[in-house]
């Protein structure tokens, strides 16, 4: 898969996750990894990325004597999600038409 395609897919897939809760990186990598090849090397960039882009937010909260950092979608990341979605679905269209398929 060509590496840009792959680093925005990986982009919402991470949005999408965090819609559905708050999590932190080793969730993250975990769930994801159920349907995407990430490692956590790959994520931590990802998500100070989305942040600096103010798709997601972070804090922080004790977790067994240790402080775990949290991520959040905010308002703009739903957006992009919401975004995605539809070009999805004209890419979807697209690949019909190349696919020769009824579009």
């Amino acid at each position: 898969m060509d590496i840009q395609i792959k680093k925005g897919l990986l982009d919402v897939c991470v949005l999408a996750l965090l819609k559905r809760g708050d999590s932190y990186g080793y969730q993250i990598v975990s769930d994801l990894s159920e349907v995407i090849d990430i490692s956590e090397s790959t994520l931590y960039p990802i998500l100070k990325r989305l942040e600096i882009g103010g798709l997601l937010v972070t804090y922080t909260r004790e977790h067994g004597g240790r402080l775990r950092r949290y991520y959040r979608i905010t308002r703009l990341g739903m957006k992009r999600l919401e975004e995605f979605s539809r070009e999805w679905r004209e890419l979807k269209k697209i690949n019909a038409f190349i696919q020769g398929d009824d579009v």
